[in-house]
């Protein structure tokens, strides 16, 4: 449970700048959407994908490194793992089951015949876009249990695109669709509360150690 008075200490060492800042972002903020990367080998396409949610504004991105495990390029996603909640999983069951609990549908991005075009994509439901390894794409896991699946109209000879491209894509146009219709897409009081604690748990250097005196200072 989010400690108000400790979050209220806290906010009083940022500037009204950075307070306001805080939340313009978090109105535009989102959970409506989400997006998973399953397996991908190359460190610098997850942390771009990052990058990419931080961007359009979906606050969640979940990484599956069931046989990949690397940590996030801090200097590839610019400063994006301070703003945006990261979900790792050992597993793809565990990953589906999770979101699947959240209500979201899943979603897989395939170029398969059967996909749907991305401008006939309902935007009002709720969902968890899959993106899988550069070289052979999802595993048939996700292909199995995925409620729809998703493609990029392409025209070229070229019949696949970079995960990071396609995620800012695929987000581009869902995000703005979103906002456009009436769609319930903006986080909870009580969402925006806990990751401004976050953020500002983040923003302030050395905040493990404030944290432990400002209780230390309450037991005197």
């Amino acid at each position: 449970m989010l400690d108000l008075e400790l979050f209220e200490y806290l906010q009083s060492l940022l500037t009204d700048r950075r307070k306001q800042l805080f939340a313009e972002v978090l109105s535009r903020r989102t959970r409506h959407f989400t997006v998973v990367t399953e397996d991908v080998y190359q460190l610098h396409n997850t942390s771009a994908v990052m990058r990419t949610c931080d961007v359009f504004g979906i606050q969640d991105l979940h990484v599956v490194e069931e046989r990949l495990g690397k940590r996030i390029d801090r200097e590839i996603a610019m400063g994006a793992q301070k703003w945006v909640s990261l979900h790792r999983y050992n597993g793809i069951d565990e990953c589906i089951k999770t979101l699947r609990g959240k209500g979201y549908q899943i979603i897989a991005t395939t170029p398969h015949t059967d996909a749907m075009l991305l401008h006939d994509f309902d935007v009002a439901k709720k969902s968890a876009f899959f993106f899988g390894k550069e070289s052979d794409g999802l595993s048939n896991t996700v292909l199995q249990q995925a409620d729809g699946f998703l493609k990029i109209p392409m025209y070229g000879f070229t019949e696949s695109l970079n995960i990071s491209v396609s995620a800012a894509i695929i987000l581009q146009e869902v995000v703005t669709r979103m906002r456009i219709e009436k769609v319930d897409w903006a986080l909870s009081e009580a969402e925006k509360l806990a990751i401004e604690m976050e953020w500002t748990q983040r923003t302030i250097k050395s905040s493990a150690e404030i944290i432990e005196r400002f209780y230390n200072d309450k037991k005197l």
